[in-house]
């Protein structure tokens, strides 16, 4: 049975004044692969359910066609952003309520669907792991993929969720399988919140570990499991805090420093010159979330943004809570505190 649309609200304003109303319009599409129309419109039309409450349309699906009603605005991205959906299934690409999300979103972007697909003449922006290809998901990780493919030293900077680490860790995996680079190194702050590493049970790996799982989470989203913990008794891939870089070059690697906001200047200067030949490096941090005694004022990361932006050679890019990639009320969530501690 098809849906029903919301009733039309009354086209007066409190004061009886007649409001403008946009205007209106239709438009169909039509799908010839049936196989994935399922996927693209998704379980009881879940997928379509959020194009219509993001954008304030109605669309009726019977088939494989789709009508779209509502303003004239949102008709034409809703339209935009099946066609994206559409493409992403195509390519082989997965479509969660994540990935739709983040069609939404990006769907006041001109170029979006080039970007995505590469179909309009703009070239794609996406990077393949051996498990899946990643597209940017918000405008920001369009010029961050941007960055990461051509800069090297990044800074990522930005609430969670907005996908900084996932995003280098993908890009750091698709060069060490291309061999563009021989090694992989992730590297974190293992003092953060106030709790230090002597008051946890273990030898020092167990005591690391749990501050490393976001990075181990990321490598093994990228790549099978046999293949990671292969590459990680062979070398390849490093996974240690800071304070096991002090002394080296590394030369040859994709280094990505996770919660850079809690490292001090000294810290990062010393992880910055550890930077050799033919190497990229990604910092990536939230510096509105610092940890350490001291608080922003003492946060490496902030100093080495404010002594380094502008540098040939390093880009900063910075997100904020529109670029959230995870659920929508985590923007909103990060909004909240953010507007609180102003």
């Amino acid at each position: 049975m098809a849906r029903k649309p919301a009733r039309a609200h009354d086209d007066r304003d409190v004061f009886g004044q007649t409001r403008i109303q946009p205007r209106r319009a239709r438009t169909e599409m039509e799908f010839d692969e049936a196989t994935i129309l399922g996927a693209l419109f998704g379980q009881f039309d879940a997928n379509l359910v959020q194009i219509e409450n993001r954008l304030g349309v109605f669309i009726s699906a019977r088939g494989n066609r789709a009508q779209i009603e509502g303003p004239e605005e949102s008709v034409a991205r809703a339209r935009d952003v099946l066609k994206t959906m559409h493409q992403r299934l195509m390519n082989g690409q997965e479509l969660d309520p994540g990935a739709v999300e983040s069609i939404i979103m990006m769907s006041a972007e001109p170029t979006l669907e080039g970007i995505v697909s590469g179909d309009t003449g703009a070239p794609s922006v996406m990077i393949r792991t051996r498990k899946k290809t990643i597209v940017p998901r918000s405008a920001t990780q369009i010029e961050y993929m941007k960055a990461l493919a051509s800069r090297d030293v990044i800074f990522a900077l930005g609430p969670a969720g907005t996908g900084k680490t996932y995003v280098a860790v993908a890009q750091a995996v698709s060069q060490l399988i291309t061999g563009s680079v021989q090694r992989l190194i992730l590297s974190r702050p293992a003092v953060e919140a106030g709790e230090r590493l002597g008051f946890l049970p273990g030898d020092m790996k167990d005591k690391v570990d749990p501050y490393l799982r976001p990075l181990y989470d990321a490598l093994y989203d990228c790549m099978p499991p046999e293949q990671v913990e292969r590459r990680l008794a062979s070398g390849e891939i490093e996974i240690a805090p800071i304070a096991f870089m002090r002394g080296r070059t590394l030369a040859e690697s994709f280094i990505i420093l996770d919660e850079a906001q809690n490292t001090t200047p000294a810290q990062m200067k010393m992880f910055l010159t550890r930077f050799g030949q033919n190497s990229r490096m990604v910092i990536c941090g939230d510096p509105n979330q610092v940890d350490i005694p001291g608080g922003p004022q003492m946060s490496g990361l902030n100093d080495a943004v404010a002594r380094l932006e502008g540098i040939e050679g390093i880009a900063v890019t910075r997100f904020t809570s529109a670029d959230v990639v995870r659920h929508p009320i985590v923007g909103r969530i990060v909004d909240a505190y953010e507007g609180q501690h102003g």
